[in-house]
């Protein structure tokens, strides 16, 4: 029998499994993300306002433990001359530093590096040994020194001494050693100028040292490799800010030629100390400035403070005679004397019970000229001719011709000199003061008092800074320097004139001072050394003069204290040959006239 094919199932219309209906499963995803957000949150706010306090602190104290910090030396800026030229620079060194965690025997490491680093065994040892710093917590870094030269620390690195590293430093290098040492100065052992140039612009010169700070591991545990930050740790590093450098208005190689010329003239008249001045006089840069003995920069320790001084800037004396034009330029310009007058002198002339006796004394009632009274440096002439003056005026004009103050020219403590102001004088100052007596000052300052004769009777301020370079080249000029009127031009004209008579007069004080083939106009100065307030046996003997003397190019002053002489025997021989050559080295054309001719009595 046929069985009846089977009809098909009608659909059956059943909902799908709750996990299959996607709308379903959008939402349960999204509820569950926002459970988990809400823990993180909640999480959050108890570590944050519940826990944190604590446990940051004690975290951050933990990372603290382990941060060590190294310096990265600021390149100190250079100094230059005017031309560019390298005074003073930082080259390439290194520092040596211990890991006192990593050494086994400090003695033993102490004595093996200190004769490289010249440093006492007593001194590296315990910077060597294992020690904790005040926090407690364990040294991992300690320096044992800087400004090491190449050299040195590559024999130091060749020890492979475990615990004992180097890093890249900045050491002081002065390619001249005494060049300009008196004026440049030196840095100490943390790179700070402690003298001259280096000490007063220190903070232009200076840059800022950067750092280096990162997390190591615990010496105990990760046994102190200082050299292996803890990667992913903590770090840190801010890089240094070079310095600015110093451009002077010193000129290298006549620098040079002015201390070789001091330094030999002065040797032989046994001076004690000494000092030589080269300015230009259109502009008041100060071309050269040389102190006698002197040092070697390079090598400051084995100097003495009296060696370091920059004697034409900070040491004062009494000028003496030298003083005696701004006397004469002062009663030119006030009109109570001519350079056609004529003063009435004698062997001596007792003021306030002083006696004030000439060098060249002349006969009661003997007459000498302007010009006279110069060229024989007559102290009884230039009293007499300082009373028709007076004191109010003379003390003004001092002033003026810039003593009483330091005259700035950009050295750390210039000294101010000292005048004697009108109501402090004595009967005997009308005789001493006029004749540079009485009177303090320092050779920079009365080599810019002649400056002012010299530059058409205009006081230009003396200065040793021409600029300044910034790390990227900018440069930017130096302060100008001040200025003022002192004597009208035709005065100014006629003090050179009379100034050549010391120069030319036969017998005159400054014969020694003469240049071939250019006119000289200047003075000698000669005055006893005052030690605690009495006069000694030495003397301070100096010239200050110009050149060419009808147009001047250049003022240059020498002072020396020596045992005896004149400054006509000690100072003019070495103005002498400092002027020449500084006329030939800025190919300065000779003088085409010849001398004034000069009457010493009317």
């Amino acid at each position: 029998m046929l069985r009846q094919p089977l009809k098909k199932r009608p659909a059956r219309n059943t909902p799908p499994p709750p996990l299959a209906n996607s709308t379903r499963r959008l939402r349960l995803s999204t509820l569950a993300a926002l459970v988990v957000f809400l823990m993180i949150g909640i999480r959050l706010v108890v570590l944050q306002v519940v826990e944190s306090p604590g446990e940051e602190k004690e975290l951050l104290r933990q990372r603290d433990s382990r941060l060590t910090t190294v310096v990265l030396p600021a390149a100190r800026g250079s100094i230059l001359d005017r031309t560019g030229e390298v005074l003073a620079q930082s080259v390439e060194a290194r520092y040596i530093y211990a890991d006192p965690s990593e050494i086994k025997d400090a003695p033993a490491v102490a004595a093996r590096l200190s004769p490289l680093l010249g440093v006492p065994v007593s001194k590296l040892t315990p910077l060597i040994a294992k020690h904790r710093h005040p926090n407690g917590d364990w040294s991992q870094f300690e320096y044992l020194a800087r400004d090491v030269d190449l050299p040195t620390a590559a024999r130091i690195a060749a020890m492979k001494i475990v615990g004992i590293g180097q890093g890249r430093d900045e050491k002081r290098d002065e390619p001249g050693a005494d060049l300009a040492s008196n004026l440049i100065g030196f840095t100490g052992y943390d790179h700070k100028g402690l003298e001259g140039i280096e000490s007063r612009y220190d903070s232009v010169l200076r840059g800022a040292d950067g750092s280096n700070v990162y997390e190591t591991g615990n010496p105990d545990t990760s046994g102190g490799k200082l050299d292996k930050p803890i990667p992913g740790g903590y770090h840190k590093e801010t890089p240094a800010r070079p310095g600015t450098s110093v451009e002077l208005t010193i000129d290298r190689d006549l620098q040079f030629e002015v201390q070789q010329s001091l330094s030999e003239q002065l040797q032989k008249v046994h001076a004690v100390k000494g000092a030589a001045v080269v300015l230009d006089t259109q502009t008041g840069e100060v071309l050269a400035q040389a102190s006698f003995p002197g040092y070697n920069a390079a090598e400051p320790a084995g100097s003495t403070a009296a060696d370091r001084s920059d004697v034409a800037s900070n040491q004062p004396y009494d000028p003496g005679s030298i003083h005696k034009a701004i006397t004469i330029g002062a009663a030119l310009q006030e009109g109570v004397i001519t350079p056609q007058s004529s003063i009435t002198v004698g062997p001596a002339l007792r003021v306030g019970g002083v006696l004030f006796p000439d060098d060249e004394p002349q006969k009661s009632g003997t007459k000498l000229t302007i010009p006279g009274v110069m060229a024989l440096s007559s102290d009884v002439g230039t009293i007499r001719i300082a009373d028709r003056l007076g004191k109010d005026k003379l003390y003004a004009y001092q002033q003026k011709f810039g003593l009483g103050k330091a005259a700035g020219e950009g050295m750390p403590a210039e000294a101010s000199g000292a005048l004697l102001p009108p109501d402090e004088w004595s009967g005997s100052s009308y005789g001493s003061v006029p004749i540079g007596y009485s009177v303090d000052a320092t050779l920079v300052q009365m080599v810019a008092a002649y400056n002012a004769i010299a530059n058409n009777g205009t006081y230009i301020q003396p200065h040793l800074i021409k600029a300044t370079i910034a790390p990227d080249g900018k440069v930017t000029a130096g302060p100008a320097p001040q200025t003022h009127q002192v004597l009208t031009p035709e005065v100014a004209a006629e003090m050179r004139t009379i100034l050549q008579a010391p120069v030319n007069v036969d017998g005159a004080t400054g014969t020694r001072a003469k240049v071939p083939n250019y006119l000289v106009a200047g003075k000698t100065g000669t005055a006893s050394k005052l030690v605690d307030g009495q006069y000694t046996s030495y003397n301070s003997g100096s010239f200050i003069g110009m050149a060419p003397a009808d147009h001047p190019r250049f003022v240059i002053g020498v002072y020396a204290d020596v045992p005896s002489g004149s400054g006509g025997q000690v100072a003019a021989p070495a103005f002498s040959d400092m002027m020449s050559t500084t006329l030939w080295h800025y190919q300065v054309p000779p003088s085409t006239t010849q001398p004034p001719t000069f009457k010493i009595h009317p």
